[in-house]
């Protein structure tokens, strides 16, 4: 499997650490990096067996870090790394995972009391120790202790589906308040990222203190952590959620400066610097007649700000939609006119992957039937599970079991406002084999295979499995690529492009899985997929009908690959369907 999130969580160690001794410039050049090195497609060990021009090929990654990824895996460590490790010992990931509390302060309190573990900083909270260092005090011991518990939770980034339904219910509270003009989410949640650090919502109001009052009552607020006259913070079931309220004539301005990643939004400021122009979160300034663009934030004469397509239209760019702005190629793609026209929820006719009580499932056929009929769907399938590896407690139809479902898929199909088409979700053995018997492949509509087993497998040995799985005469979808579920497990490390060529020569399409416990395959692999000539799917895997919703986080995954409607297979009529089916 790749390393890629050991090596970008490496530079985020280093950049606090030289954060810590007070080291300028380099720390942001250090987590823009990682950032782009956990995100990139390839594996990074692969690139650095090339060599350091090859490592050099992700973005944000110069020649400095480029030898040190090299020599990581060459030597088994950075040598750099290993003197600030020695010079400041301390678990920096845990005790910065703590509000308030960062690479500073770590170093402070290192100092002053040894302290070097998110226990070690508990007990001095508790024991009263802290106030007692220079520059810190009662009030700042006292948030420590509170926000010790938050931050051993914290220490892993939240689910996109665990934070999405609360940043919507946020988002329904402001709208309904009558201070509120506009409102919308902000940062990694609005680009659909799969997971995220914390809620950022964004306000458009003349009415600021009135907005920040009502945010801090919101209903779904376990604890205020901070509110001011035009910024607020407050926790719920754990995740942060941050609110700042701007001028409506700025709301475009703060919310394309919010949303986009910092490389994306310095490309952007560097386009409008080469038309003259200063570009912030308070909008698009014309500066060419400006003694000093810097002397403030605002000067210059305003030519953009209230929308965030007049922002981009100000430094002759198209609209960049919220889940390319990753520093991608989506800037070049801009100027060229050449950005792709995304896939959209209302683009998806169906759903080929969903479960009923016949496998694991919780509802039976009918009422899974009625939930896609309700969402007007022109078809659905029933895939239940089939016994065979990765399947325990019983879970799983034989294939005697399937054809009896035939009979039952068949009945339910002559009363259904749709195209009900029976298939199987079927799994794929260590060795690329299919669990299901070749004769009871041949009569389903649908079938769909996916890793459920030996997740733990090399690179080459996982992608000569899944490139035997898409080359099976009967396979039509290779189910949840990589088997990985967020926050949990990361799946096989497979050479996706490879697994796509194969694809694509046998008519196989490669799933984004929706549920938002797996969104399998991700963005980036959905998009080297894509690139590769394959098609996509994305099917919600629903066990229940209100799964059915899970769509959109797969329609926006796929969206973070650059995905048009003519790349997924669920958005073509029956007819185009059934034609690509085997």
């Amino acid at each position: 499997m790749s390393r890629n999130d050991e090596v970008a969580s490496l530079f985020e160690e280093f950049a606090d650490l030289l954060e810590a001794k007070d080291v300028s410039y380099k720390p942001n050049t250090y987590r823009r990096a990682a950032e782009n090195i956990r995100a990139h497609a390839r594996p990074v060990e692969e690139l650095a067996a090339e060599g350091q021009e090859a490592v050099g090929e992700i973005q944000g990654v110069g020649e400095a870090i480029s030898s040190k990824v090299v020599e990581y895996f060459e030597t088994g460590e950075i040598a750099e790394l290993e003197e600030l490790r020695a010079e400041l010992p301390v678990d920096m990931a845990a005790l910065t995972s703590v509000e308030g509390v960062g690479p500073k302060t770590v170093a402070s309190l290192y100092e002053a009391l040894g302290i070097t573990t998110l226990d070690e900083l508990e007990a001095a909270a508790e024991e009263g120790r802290i106030r007692e260092v220079k520059g810190f005090g009662p009030k700042t011991e006292e948030n420590i202790r509170e926000n010790v518990p938050f931050a051993r939770r914290a220490q892993e980034r939240e689910r996109l589906g665990d934070a999405r339904p609360l940043a919507d219910d946020a988002l329904a509270y402001l709208r309904a308040d009558g201070a509120v003009e506009r409102a919308d989410v902000a940062g990694s949640i609005r680009r659909w990222r799969d997971t995220i650090g914390d809620v950022d919502v964004l306000v458009a109001s003349e009415e600021a203190a009135a907005v920040v009052d009502a945010f801090v009552d919101w209903p779904a607020a376990n604890d205020v952590i901070e509110a001011g006259e035009s910024k607020a913070s407050v926790r719920s079931n754990g995740i942060r959620v941050d609110l700042r309220v701007v001028v409506p004539e700025e709301f475009g301005a703060a919310l394309q400066y919010f949303t986009g990643n910092r490389e994306h939004n310095r490309r952007v400021r560097n386009v409008a610097i080469e038309r003259g122009l200063k570009m912030n979160e308070y909008g698009v300034f014309d500066v060419s007649d400006v003694a000093d663009p810097d002397a403030g934030q605002r000067v210059g004469e305003r030519v953009a700000g209230e929308t965030e397509d007049s922002m981009y239209a100000a430094v002759d760019l198209p609209p960049i939609p919220p889940e390319l702005r990753e520093d991608a190629g989506e800037i070049e793609a801009a100027e060229e006119g050449t950005l792709p026209t995304l896939v959209e929820s209302g683009d998806v006719r169906g759903d080929l992957h969903t479960h009923t009580d016949w496998s694991d499932g919780r509802y039976p056929l009918e009422e899974m039937v009625a939930a896609a009929e309700e969402r007007g769907y022109d078809y659905y399938a029933v895939t239940d599970h089939a016994t065979g590896p990765g399947m325990v407690g019983g879970v799983g139809l034989s294939d005697d079991e399937l054809r009896e479902q035939a009979d039952a898929v068949e009945g339910a199909a002559a009363d259904a406002d749709l195209e009900l088409l029976h298939g199987v979700e079927a799994n794929v053995d260590a060795e690329g084999g299919i669990s299901v018997g070749d004769d009871v492949l041949a009569e389903l509509d649908v079938v769909v295979a996916s890793p459920h087993a030996a997740l733990g497998q090399d690179r080459e040995t996982a992608t000569e499995r899944l490139v035997r799985a898409v080359e099976h005469p009967s396979v039509d979808v290779l189910g949840h690529p990589t088997g990985r579920l967020i926050n949990e497990r990361p799946g096989l490390g497979v050479d996706l492009e490879r697994v796509a060529e194969a694809a694509a020569a046998n008519d196989t399409a490669l799933e984004i899985n929706a549920d938002p416990a797996r969104l399998d395959l991700r963005g980036e692999l959905a998009r080297v997929a894509i690139d590769a000539g394959a098609t996509v799917i994305t099917n919600t895997d629903a066990h229940a009908p209100g799964s059915l919703d899970y769509v959109r986080y797969g329609v926006h995954t796929a969206r973070r690959g650059w995905c048009e409607a003519d790349d997924l297979l669920n958005a073509r009529a029956v007819e185009d369907l059934r034609s690509f089916l085997h």
